[in-house]
């Protein structure tokens, strides 16, 4: 096994393979496990980095695949649905994946290093959703406040300095990214945006149904993107997750459904934090072509 270390300005984490994982539910013997876990030519991983609209596409994706849940005869939470495989726990039973009825739909935070080794074969699909970084940094910063098992920095200069350093769960934004982009051949993916998400929902879930061979209705269609809005997802107890237990997120702190907005990084990021971040941000992904809309008034 390699080596694991501490990471020392969050003693929650310790860093594996050059990622950030959870000591509470996730321990390297797992992780390394997940590599022998048998794929499913039908199976189906979201796959993201932290705050990067995992919540919601759990939401579309259990809109398209159960029509018990899109139609409310089925009252099933989305983490059931789309569960996380790298996570031991997440309630008081463990998932047993294996005895799961097909398609299985999987979440994940995972680098593309750590995934399963058939999913390397190009069996089963990947729906891999970014968002641009500085929105990303400021979301994690505001869920970190409530999240009980992470240690909450004393101010944002001390995050974003954290966040660069990719001493944060998950590890650091640019290598997973990164990571994905390059290594795109490897896999059955499909990238989606979240800020294409905002600006036009209806488009983003029909190239999701395209890229999954899921036909839908305009009835249907009308059902996932009504329900998958974030006002209703907002109000919505099986997807906006205000029922989690306080030893993991205390939501007296904050909403895990937030704003999810475009461009809301400018309330809290400084000039110069921006300027910073522009100009690793090019050092680190300059050879990939990618393109983020940074601010709301780039959506006119």
């Amino acid at each position: 096994m390699d080596t694991i270390t501490p990471v020392l300005c969050d003693s929650n984490l310790y860093k594996y393979k050059g990622f950030c994982f959870y000591k509470e539910f996730m321990k390297p013997e797992f992780v390394d496990s997940l590599q022998d876990f048998q794929i499913r030519n039908d199976d189906l991983f979201l796959i993201t980095y932290p705050k990067s609209g995992t919540i919601w596409t759990q939401q579309i994706l259990s809109l398209i695949y159960s029509e018990g849940y899109r139609n409310g005869t089925e009252q099933i939470e989305t983490t059931e649905i789309v569960p996380w495989i790298e996570c031991q726990f997440m309630s008081d039973e463990i998932m047993d994946h294996n005895s799961r009825p097909s398609p299985r739909l999987f979440a994940s935070h995972l680098s593309y290093r750590f995934v399963p080794q058939g999913l390397k074969m190009r069996k089963a699909k990947i729906i891999y959703v970014m968002r641009n970084p500085k929105d990303v940094i400021n979301s994690l910063y505001h869920f970190e406040a409530m999240a009980s098992y992470a240690k909450t920095s004393p101010d944002f200069d001390h995050f974003f300095k954290k966040f660069l350093d990719g001493e944060v769960f998950a590890g650091s934004w640019f290598d997973h990214v990164h990571g994905w982009c390059t290594h795109r051949d490897q896999f059955n993916i499909l990238f989606i945006k979240y800020e294409d998400m905002i600006m036009d929902l209806r488009s983003v879930v029909k190239q999701m149904c395209k890229f999954l061979g899921k036909e839908l209705d305009e009835e249907a269609l009308d059902i996932v993107v009504k329900r998958a809005s974030f006002n209703e997802m907002k109000k919505d107890p099986l997807a906006n997750k205000e029922d989690l237990p306080e030893e993991f997120y205390n939501v007296k702190k904050g909403k895990f459904m937030r704003k999810g907005t475009i461009g809301d990084w400018k309330n809290t990021m400084t000039v110069a934090q921006s300027e910073v971040f522009d100009t690793i941000f090019q050092e680190k992904m300059g050879d990939l072509d990618i393109e983020f809309i940074w601010d709301n008034k780039e959506k006119a």
